[in-house]
């Protein structure tokens, strides 16, 4: 009876037994990937972490976009028929030309010219009555409850569309400006739009007067945004902003329209967190169709996507790995993408060498299994991940990590001269103590390059070799930087009056105050690790943990002393990094993102002028000047250029590392056959155990069944037995 129940288990147990995906998923043309985090935005207004551009960037289309094979980073239109028309007038309004002084010019005006073809994804908000009126602006109980599912809005039955038009960028640049939706950039667009800030104080007063209402900001007045036509935008700046054209291919500048602002302004949408911050409304090449952040979103095509076609030309390697095969072909290439939540490293990887996620990134703990690295330093993958088919791509990312000093605070600031001087040889030692070249070894298993200022490899204005070295931390000797000596930086701090890490005059310790948050840079055993490197020196380090709210409240207060923190590139320009260190950007007195407060009125200066500068070697001349002065004051440890390891499996075609842009899934292509063959090649069931353990349990039960049908009067065979 045991055995003849186990069957239809047995039966059951073939290529699907282990599957995470529902059979009817089988075999079909989407991406599957993974998020640990939940996105806490998508509104285009307000997401600025990785966790959020990765869903919205394929469901937003801003007017520029960059060329996906090119680099160095190049900008393409994405919604435009062609480039911004960019103009300037000095400051009597007269036409000037690019290179006008910047401090001649009075205003600059970006003309953009939409394409006539794209359309948003279906959606309820431009679903219309037969009289043209709105369909779904005031939901009824029933309709309010179907939206609050997995599936939103999209349960809404004939969802309608329209093309998009010029009125919809200047609806989403007056959002900027709007008090509740708390745009991070609306203070410093609020500088260069025109009449942005007078907008914010206008929307301000009539929240006010109208308390809970929606506010249609479609009449309200924007002279630094305006439609000519249905496909014709104007974006007047003051002065000159030679970076605002790197702006226009951000999320921030994606278009939002009327109706989709009017249908999330509904109180029943709005009491049920149905919002346009949890289901975007797009022109992008995809929609979301289910929105679980706790476990699953999923991206469907969108079937009104405009023609876009994959580019053909590329850099010279590109070809012989197979990224032009699928020239001219018309995006996207696959026809969804389903994002399921992993909070542990070890599920996630082993989903992935199962064959249930399409690309991975690599965990400390996996990183022996996954990669091999030869004596020359070249990285590959292992044999068991070679076997599988399995490719690695690894790039430089354009990002910084760093180990920031508050200049505000006493002892690595100081407010006197000499309080200063003092404190920046104490920020010479530590930067010197404090080994890259170890940290990146132990706790990044390589997978970095040591910090050498504020700018990443592949930032205009990053230089190799000697030429970008950091001379305080090291010096140049055959053919390569050696970080400087620990007796060297023991001299510094006995220069800064702490001989061997006490106070010269009054003898106490040198203690120093690291803030982190938990996990990454902040864990138990990195901070081990540099409590050992100070210990060389004397100094005694204390680690304040804390969450990342909390964390933040203190860098907004000054009352960190050191901290951890990373910059990822919002665009290719040395601006974007730079201006972490520009005093007017000071974290306490201005709110701005330089965290450390450092401010050197010769930097300053500079900045202004690299700011409006062209790529060249008078721009490079500028910033190599800069780079001298911010090594030498180090506000910052330049911690480390992050490196990226990805693997792929065999079947994902089209696949490049793109550091700067974020909506590449629409170039990727799956062969769905060979992905299903090797999955059920690598996830056959073992049955051999599970026949052991019925055998096992039967050995066990029969000395039972024996017995049992003995004081029954029953042989082995059930028949009774006769004379009882």
């Amino acid at each position: 009876m045991l055995a003849a129940l186990c069957l239809p288990v047995l039966a059951g147990c073939g290529s699907e037994w282990n599957d995470p995906y529902p059979s009817t998923e089988r075999g079909n043309n989407k991406i599957y990937t993974s998020f640990s985090e939940r996105p806490k935005h998508l509104d285009p207004a307000i997401a600025y972490s990785n966790s959020e551009i990765g869903f919205i960037a394929q469901i937003y289309e801003p007017p520029l976009q960059y060329h996906y094979l090119k680099r160095p980073y190049t900008l393409i239109p994405a919604t435009l028929e062609a480039m911004p028309e960019i103009r300037y007038f000095d400051q009597s309004g007269r036409p000037a030309s690019e290179s006008t002084p910047a401090d001649q010019i009075g205003r600059t005006v970006y003309r953009i010219k939409l394409r006539g073809d794209v359309r948003y994804q279906p959606h309820p908000a431009f679903s219309l009555n037969d009289d043209g009126s709105p369909r779904y602006l005031n939901l009824d109980g029933r309709q309010g409850r179907a939206v609050q599912g997995a599936a939103g809005p999209m349960a809404l039955a004939d969802p309608g569309s329209r093309l998009l038009k010029a009125q919809d960028y200047v609806y989403q640049i007056k959002r900027l400006a709007h008090p509740a939706v708390q745009s991070p950039i609306f203070g410093m667009m609020s500088e260069h739009i025109q009449g942005l800030q007078a907008l914010a104080d206008d929307i301000k007063a009539r929240m006010a007067a109208q308390p809970g209402l929606w506010i249609d900001l479609e009449p309200l007045p924007l002279p630094g945004a305006v439609a000519v036509d249905d496909r014709t935008l104007e974006i007047t700046l003051n002065g000159k902003y030679p970076q605002f054209i790197y702006w226009l291919a951000m999320n921030f500048f994606a278009p939002v329209p009327r109706e989709v602002d009017q249908f999330y302004g509904q109180p029943a949408l709005r009491r049920s967190n149905v919002r346009i911050d949890t289901w975007p409304v797009g022109t992008g090449p995809y929609m979301m169709v289910h929105n679980n952040p706790n476990s699953r979103i999923e991206l469907a095509r969108n079937p009104n996507f405009h023609d876009e076609r994959y580019p053909c030309q590329s850099e010279p390697a590109d070809a012989a790995v197979g990224l032009l095969e699928s020239c001219d072909a018309k995006l996207p290439l696959i026809d969804g993408v389903v994002f399921s939540r992993e909070k542990e490293s070890l599920p996630y990887w082993n989903k992935f060498l199962q064959g249930y996620y399409d690309e991975s990134g690599i965990s400390s703990d996996s990183f022996d299994q996954a990669v091999r690295v030869t004596v020359t330093g070249d990285v590959n993958v292992s044999p068991a991940m070679a076997e599988q088919g399995i490719r690695l791509q690894t790039s430089v990312r354009t990002s910084v990590y760093y180990m920031g000093f508050n200049l505000l605070d006493p002892v690595v600031g100081g407010k006197t001269h000499e309080e200063q001087r003092r404190a920046k040889l104490l920020r010479q030692a530590l930067s010197i103590t404090l080994d890259q070249e170890e940290f990146i070894s132990i706790f990044l298993n390589g997978r970095g390059q040591p910090g050498m200022g504020p700018i990443p490899p592949g930032i205009f204005g990053h230089q190799s070799g000697q030429s970008g070295m950091n001379p305080v931390v090291y010096t140049w000797k055959d053919g390569a930087p050696q970080r400087r000596s620990i007796k060297e930086a023991k001299a510094l701090l006995a220069q800064a009056g702490w001989p061997n890490g006490r106070d010269r005059q009054t003898g106490r310790p040198l203690v120093l105050n690291l803030d982190t948050t938990s996990g990454g840079l902040g864990d138990k055993s990195t901070m081990d690790w540099m409590s050992r490197q100070l210990n060389q020196l004397g100094i005694q380090l204390v680690v304040r943990s804390t969450d990342f709210n909390r964390f933040q409240e203190k860098l907004r207060k000054g009352s960190a002393q050191m901290y951890f923190l990373g910059w990822n590139a919002d665009y290719p320009d040395p601006e974007n990094f730079f201006f972490l260190l520009y005093g007017p950007e000071g974290k306490v007195a201005h709110g701005g993102e330089n965290t450390a407060n450092y401010s050197n009125p010769e930097f300053d200066r500079l900045f202004k002028i690299m700011v409006n500068m062209p790529n060249g070697p008078a721009r490079q001349n500028v910033i190599d000047s800069m780079l001298r002065l911010v090594r030498e004051d180090a506000p910052w440890i330049y911690w480390f250029y992050p490196k990226t390891y990805v693997l792929q499996h065999s079947w994902l075609q089209n696949f490049k590392l793109n550091n700067v842009a974020s909506n590449t899934l629409k170039y990727q292509r799956i062969d769905a056959d060979r992905r299903e063959t090797l999955r059920q090649e690598w996830n056959k069931p073992l049955l051999w155990p599970f026949a052991v353990l019925v055998v096992g349990l039967l050995a066990l039960l029969w000395p039972a069944v024996r017995a049992y049908r003995s004081r029954s009067g029953l042989d082995a065979f059930g028949h009774r037995v006769r004379g009882r």
